[in-house]
């Protein structure tokens, strides 16, 4: 298992006083546990959420990893997602949260209204240890099934975020036919 927290904490020089927006298109979308002082939808261009990172640590386990998602690039896509105002002293808890594989990127927000501002990201790349890769939906969707970990079921993870996107009128055809091929096989 990849531990990237201590890596984060040196990637970026944040000051205690400057408040930071953090993108979330994951499990940060429906499960913000941790304070926060403005949450807007928001999009960040040039990528795509994918099923391709593995979770040792919290929705599978170091024998049985199971499947969360990651930013793909994809030049002229949008992932949409959450973003939230937050002071630096969150990362401490976040860090470790997404310490399995995900690194801190900065990026370019949009926000609805068109206002536009940098914030971090956090994306576990194809070269981090956890990286599980692509795969058919009908293969992410049976591993996602058989996938658990301390933080639960992946199938509540995969559901809870399809929810979440359907709440704030995201499409995302990948999220969604990985969830229509995971009902259909627990039918």
């Amino acid at each position: 298992m990849l531990n990237t927290a201590d890596e984060n904490r040196r990637r970026h020089d944040l000051h205690p006083d400057h408040p930071v927006w953090l993108f979330g298109y994951g499990s940060l979308i429906y499960k913000a546990d941790f304070p926060y002082l403005a949450r807007r939808p928001a999009s960040i261009s040039g990528w795509v959420r994918r099923f391709w990172q593995g979770s040792h640590d919290h929705r599978g386990t170091p024998d049985k990893p199971g499947r969360v998602v990651t930013l793909i690039e994809a030049p002229g896509m949008v992932c949409a997602g959450m973003a939230y105002r937050i002071t630096p002293d969150v990362f401490e808890h976040l860090d470790h949260r997404e310490k399995n594989g995900y690194l801190r990127v900065t990026t370019p927000l949009s926000f609805a209204d068109g206002q536009h501002e940098q914030g971090l990201v956090y994306i576990a790349t194809a070269d981090n240890a956890a990286f599980l890769g692509e795969a058919s939906e009908p293969q992410i969707a049976d591993h996602i099934a058989a996938s658990h970990g301390p933080s639960g079921s992946n199938a509540e993870y995969l559901l809870q975020l399809a929810e979440a996107l359907r709440q704030l009128d995201v499409v995302d055809e990948h999220v969604f036919h990985i969830e229509h091929y995971l009902l259909r096989a627990c039918d």
